[in-house]
């Protein structure tokens, strides 16, 4: 069995279905995005042109697509797990096309749509005004709860992009040298993301002295100095969509004394983080191990940001490890743990690692050493 078919099954629609249909969903409608490629494969362009999977909760699914697209969706996944095609040529109106799909297998005008979270409005304008009676509602209640659980095939996946982003880590010191910009450094470490065995790249954060105080700060031209701290946020994603994130922070030299006082606690921080992840116990409650240990170092007014969010087809997807989620954890759930600690107009530093909520508790899936490394 290839991966393609280990990771998109029929099944999943099946699911799918059934649980629109519980909560009273009358259908679903998934535009491109990670909600449609996680039920059918098929990496679809999200432009003005509709396209969309419709999941009746009495009938069968269909999409409905672009001709000039149509080879690309029969090259995908997609027809393996039992969706119908139904193309349509500039100048057809698709949305008479999604409302004729509905009416054939749907009883009753007074429609629940479940439309994808992130739906372009004018596709939902489109839907609202050629289905009768239609309602929006989130296809987010059904897909968000299948899409955290993940099944071996995804987390091999996962582990994949987490090998090659960890290779990329290990590979620093090629090109974080003092005087160089943190732009020429993200250049670098961009065109590595790919030669390692990623697809595309999804974000490289260099962020060194001062900036490093920003926690999504990015790159800019400004040039890395010896004795400063560097934060280096990097991700990308595999050709089964799946990504990487992960952060380390280096020392151009060696760090300065107020950064040295604060990593140590932030190493236990993220240690306490991965140590408190186990089933049945809630995300918010990995938040408040995490950030307890930086608290009680003093450093908790500048651990600015949650303690994780979860990861798969989307960078950040459910569960979002922050005191307000009170997720419970099962094994199969995917997400970071990552503290940081930043001092405005000083440095910051951050480590970031994906982990897996299993039977026996938790496995890292980036396996790098935590500690500052000193270039």
């Amino acid at each position: 069995m290839s991966a393609a078919e280990s990771l998109y099954t029929p099944e999943r629609i099946a699911a799918a279905r059934e649980a629109a249909a519980s909560l009273g969903l009358d259908a679903l409608v998934i535009t491109p995005g990670a909600e449609l490629r996680y039920l059918t494969g098929y990496d679809a362009h999200a432009s003005e042109r509709l396209t969309a999977l419709v999941v009746p909760a009495t009938g069968p699914a269909a999409l409905i697509v672009p001709r000039l697209e149509r080879p690309l969706a029969e090259n995908s996944p997609l027809p393996g797990v039992g969706v119908s095609l139904t193309d349509y040529i500039d100048g057809e109106d698709p949305y008479a096309l999604l409302a004729a799909h509905l009416d054939e297998h749907l009883d009753g005008k007074n429609r629940v749509l479940g439309a994808a979270e992130r739906m372009w409005a004018a596709h939902w304008h489109g839907i609202e005004n050629a289905v009768h009676g239609a309602r929006l509602a989130l296809a987010g209640t059904v897909v968000n709860p299948m899409r955290m659980v993940k099944n071996a095939a995804e987390i091999a996946e996962l582990g994949r992009a987490a090998g090659a982003i960890d290779r990329v880590h290990a590979r620093m010191g090629e090109w974080l040298h003092p005087g160089r910009t943190e732009r020429e450094v993200a250049a670098d470490i961009a065109a590595a993301i790919i030669e390692e065995g990623h697809t595309a790249v999804s974000f490289v954060i260099v962020a060194s002295g001062p900036n490093g105080a920003s926690p999504h700060h990015g790159v800019s031209d400004r040039v890395i100095e010896r004795g400063e701290p560097v934060v280096v946020d990097i991700g990308g994603t595999v050709a089964s969509g799946y990504g990487s994130d992960c952060t380390r922070t280096y020392s151009i030299g060696e760090p300065p004394a107020d950064f040295t006082a604060y990593y140590g606690a932030l190493k236990a921080a993220h240690q306490a983080g991965v140590d408190a992840v186990r089933p049945g116990v809630t995300a918010a409650s990995v938040d408040a191990a995490t950030r307890a240990v930086l608290t009680d170092a003093g450093y908790g007014e500048y651990f600015t940001h949650r303690t994780g969010h979860g990861i798969g087809l989307d960078g950040h997807e459910a569960p979002y490890i922050v005191s307000t989620d009170e997720t419970v954890l099962t094994p199969g759930m995917t997400f970071s743990i990552e503290p940081g600690v930043y001092l405005p107009g000083r440095h910051g530093a951050r480590i970031e690692d994906i982990v897996v909520c299993t039977e026996e508790g938790v496995t890292r899936l980036d396996i790098l050493p935590t500690e500052v490394t000193v270039l």
